[in-house]
């Protein structure tokens, strides 16, 4: 606990700390198999993950962590496996309200919706609706979620609007296409985590991220934790996040 708070206390005086944190929780069912255990119980471990870096998001004053949860692809997987997702997920929602409430934090979820088992989008939006209040952490679950699906949207709806008149094409910039992504209500990802040491972004916020600082780690989701979620905030600080212009433009002589 002591090294813990020193590093909470080192992250802090950095005064750099990222907005948005994006996560691509890889490696549950690799760890479950490394143990001769059903992938859900990597899964079900892989929940004690997401809670502690809650903890440790609301710690340090971060605004959104996003968690991709469930891709478009994700469905092709095993039924039961599935089912099983989305019956740990509800069980998990259902538990952990009381403690989020307290914790002052709010819930939103990107992907499709209309994909869900009903009981889990009842679910969901039981918990939204309890925790709207709340003005702490925003925790942003992407569910049925697939990037390349949400620009294509956003590009249907302002297609929509030319046609009917509501917008000429000259109008269409980068700012018009960010509002109506899923994410128009959010910052961009200034970090983006994946775990398990794969090297791919998965159609995962595609246009979000263009700018985001990477961090991929070899440790499977569900051994990340606290301590390691502290030491990669350390390293993003220690960054210079450019944009395009050279260090000089960034950093007074």
């Amino acid at each position: 606990m002591v090294e813990e708070n020193d590093l909470i206390t080192r992250i802090l005086a950095g005064n750099n700390i990222p907005r948005h944190v994006a996560i691509i929780m890889d490696g549950n069912g690799r760890w479950a198999k490394a143990r001769n255990l059903k992938r859900v119980r990597g899964h079900e471990e892989g929940i004690k993950s997401v809670r502690a870096i809650v903890e440790a998001c609301g710690e340090l004053g971060i605004n959104v962590l996003t968690l991709y949860t469930f891709s478009k692809e994700n469905w092709q997987r095993p039924k039961g496996e599935v089912s099983a997702l989305w019956k740990l997920l509800i069980q998990t929602i259902r538990r952990e309200v009381p403690e989020l409430k307290r914790n002052n934090v709010r819930l939103k979820v990107i992907g499709v919706m209309e994909d869900l088992p009903r009981v889990v989008c009842e679910g969901i939006n039981y918990a939204i609706h309890e925790l709207k209040n709340n003005t702490g952490l925003i925790v942003n679950l992407a569910l049925s979620y697939s990037s390349r699906l949400e620009i294509t949207q956003a590009m249907q709806k302002i297609a929509r609007k030319v046609a009917s008149g509501d917008i000429k094409p000259i109008e269409i910039d980068e700012q018009l296409i960010a509002d109506h992504l899923y994410t128009a209500d959010l910052p961009d990802p200034d970090l983006l985590i994946r775990t398990s040491g794969e090297q791919r972004i998965s159609n995962f916020l595609l246009w979000q991220i263009a700018y985001s600082e990477l961090y991929i780690t070899n440790t499977l989701w569900p051994d990340f934790r606290k301590d390691e979620f502290f030491q990669t905030i350390l390293a993003y600080q220690q960054r210079e996040r450019r944009y395009g212009k050279v260090s000089e433009q960034i950093i007074p002589a």
